[in-house]
């Protein structure tokens, strides 16, 4: 009995020491990260843009840090998505229209202020302008600013209260008076006129374009310029593209809500995100998509591609973009003059 006890034992012994090393074994292997979610909060035309971005990102991430992320994507008029994210939702990035957009995020405290330093070119990946989209044959004869307000002239153009390109829209308008030597009372009454001739004001930039080029509503868009080339690829033989003499560049800008990303520990995550804006990789993405990219060396392969077009910084009608909002979009400002005056007309 004392044999088979101690038999037992060794037998115990054996089986509990091979218990023991086979977690050695184990950790001797890298644990596996946790997968990331990202959310992109961005401006309404740039859905399929991000998508393809995000795809690309998101293989490159894991490539390069063996860590699985994914971005989500939410969309609509910048100034609508910018009061959401200070109302509480959790953008770890803001792709939006305006720096005015973002910047009134980073004054509710959750993006450090000096966001625009901490990218290149000033945290814009890239630019834009605004054109008009007309119906095939451009039957009423639209070829730049003045034309709008013929009598007779339906125009679709989105809600400066609520989206980043519907304000582009309204200064780029402005713009075409002041640039030609008129005054800002000229300025005013053109832009009074135009409004007066726009049939329904949607919240956004899509929203719009599927009033114009789905449910055929008015004679042009006012537009961006890559939510112009999609309208027509997506409407083949009915629609046509109009540049007109001058536009306003519009410079879309991003940021990392620091608030957000602190939270939630994606800092890393973000930060990389939207270096990869910058990358030839994603350039030739944004491009492909008739955004213009900033790399000097993708402009050159696309160039031909982007009519020619007088494009006016802000600069040309305030001193930076939120003397501009000031201006003309504050409550009571000039956009609310605008449109209490025609109130009264009707």
């Amino acid at each position: 009995m004392k044999r088979l006890w101690m038999a037992a034992l060794g037998w115990g012994l054996l089986a509990f020491t091979g218990c023991a090393e086979a977690p050695s074994t184990a950790s001797s292997e890298q644990p596996a990260l946790p997968a990331l979610e990202l959310l992109n909060v961005s401006y309404d035309p740039t859905r399929e843009l991000y998508q393809a971005i995000n795809a690309k990102f998101e293989a490159d991430y894991a490539q390069r840090t063996g860590q699985k992320v994914s971005v989500r994507q939410s969309h609509g008029g910048s100034t609508s998505q910018a009061r959401a994210v200070i109302d509480g939702l959790d953008a770890d990035v803001v792709t939006l229209a305006l720096w005015s957009d973002i910047d009134a995020i980073r004054a509710k405290g959750l993006i450090q202020p000096g966001w625009e330093a901490r990218l290149p070119r000033s945290s814009i990946p890239y630019y834009s302008t605004i054109v008009f989209i007309v119906r095939k044959g451009n039957p009423k004869g639209i070829h730049d600013w003045a034309d709008l307000v013929k009598p007779g002239v339906e125009i679709i153009t989105p809600n400066p209260k609520t989206g980043g390109g519907a304000k582009l829209n309204f200064l780029a308008a402005w713009l075409s008076v002041i640039s030609r030597g008129g005054s800002d009372q000229e300025a005013q009454e053109f832009v009074t006129q135009l409004y007066r001739q726009v049939p329904v004001l949607d919240s956004g930039a899509r929203g719009s374009a599927t009033t114009f080029a789905q449910k055929k509503i008015g004679d042009v868009h006012l537009g961006w310029e890559n939510e112009a080339y999609r309208e027509v690829a997506e409407q083949p033989g009915e629609l046509e593209i109009v540049y007109p003499s001058v536009s306003l560049i519009a410079e879309p800008s991003v940021a990392m809500v620091d608030a957000v990303v602190d939270h939630k520990g994606t800092r890393d995550a973000a930060t990389a995100y939207l270096e990869y804006l910058y990358t030839p990789e994603a350039q030739e993405i944004i491009a492909s998509h008739y955004y213009r990219p900033t790399n000097d060396e993708v402009w050159a392969r696309h160039s031909a591609q982007f009519p020619t077009i007088e494009l006016k910084p802000i600069t040309a009608l305030e001193k930076d973009w939120q003397a501009a909002f000031d201006r003309f979009f504050a409550e009571g400002a000039i956009y609310d003059q605008i449109q209490q005056a025609i109130g009264q007309s009707k």
